[in-house]
């Protein structure tokens, strides 16, 4: 019988049903993220891992607001960052998440992995907002499905990739935070496809809808902004990454050739930047092995909403 997960508060820092050893492979957690966050956590996913050998495999969940949890298996490398409550995960979706809790939108999900945002943002403190949460990987989705259980079932669940079309993909990698379509793939997990206009198609989200639409699929995005062209003409945002160890910024790029406005978080003036030139990129993304995350987006209405962001930011630094 699988033991009951360990408890984490990050509000608090209490950690309940841990053991002597997973409490000390905890504050080794805690410190290398302290230590890796300078910079920008290099080593640490395979550090934490190699710890995650010497654990006995359960669940932990993390309290991320008192209406938020998020269960992953302890020691796991890419989510035991959470464990350091100092530590912000894409803090600028978080920013944009926050600030959208009064609107009535849906975030689409896509590369949910087990479903962090759409944990979070359907969340009563981020305004309880519906999300459909798309994760391709046979390893992932029964995570992603028991975050969703976990939270009362709040926001959807569905099997399969995202790209230019319907049809079906080869899904490989070694990494679960990691899997791709991308390529080439004459091995690999089956897996179905699914366009983001296709959502339109079969009644999961509506024409005259408001969205934000994450799109996290290691090295499709730009098949996937393929397939959602009618979807980005409506009230939407792209939220996409940029990979660190592109120096020809091709999705950012992409974005711009669509007609797009381009928005970037610069962490030098604390702003969601509106870019027409992509040099800006060069100084923001420092590191190669990380995602930088851009907006795409041809709505009025969300671009008044940055707007209205960035002058709230403004006034808090005066």
């Amino acid at each position: 019988m699988a033991q009951a997960p360990i408890q984490f508060d990050r509000a608090s820092g209490v950690l309940e049903g841990a053991n002597a050893w997973e409490r000390l492979a905890a504050l080794a957690l805690v410190l290398g993220s302290k230590v890796a966050s300078n910079f920008s956590h290099r080593g640490y996913n395979m550090c934490a891992n190699l710890l995650r050998t010497t654990l006995p495999e359960r669940g932990i969940q993390i309290k991320l607001n008192p209406d938020a949890t998020f269960e992953f298996p302890y020691g796991d490398g890419y989510w035991s960052k959470l464990l350091n409550r100092t530590y912000s995960y894409e803090n600028e979706l978080e920013l944009l998440f926050q600030d959208s809790a009064d609107v009535d939108y849906t975030l689409l999900d896509c590369g949910a992995n087990y479903g962090y945002w759409s944990v979070l943002v359907s969340s009563k403190p981020f305004g309880s907002h519906k999300a459909i949460a798309i994760e391709p990987s046979g390893q992932n989705f029964p995570k992603l499905a028991n975050n969703a259980k976990i939270n009362g079932n709040r926001f959807e669940v569905m099997k399969c990739a995202i790209g230019a079309a319907r049809g079906t993909a080869r899904l490989s990698g070694t990494k679960h935070e990691a899997f791709s379509i991308a390529g080439d793939q004459s091995a690999g997990e089956e897996v179905p496809v699914i366009a983001l206009d296709n959502l339109l198609d079969d009644g999961k989200v509506a024409p005259g809808g408001k969205y934000l639409i994450k799109l996290d699929v290691e090295g499709v995005e730009i098949e996937a902004m393929k397939g959602g062209a009618r979807l980005m003409q409506a009230d939407s945002v792209l939220l996409c990454e940029e990979h660190g160890n592109d120096p020809k910024h091709t999705v950012s790029r992409y974005i711009l050739d669509q007609s797009l406005k381009l928005i970037v978080y610069d962490p030098r003036s604390h702003r969601l930047e509106t870019v027409t030139d992509l040099s800006i990129l060069d100084r923001i993304k420092v590191s190669t092995h990380v995602g930088y995350n851009v907006f795409g987006t041809a709505s009025a209405f969300w671009l008044a909403r940055i707007d209205a962001l960035n002058a709230k930011a403004a006034r808090r630094v005066q």
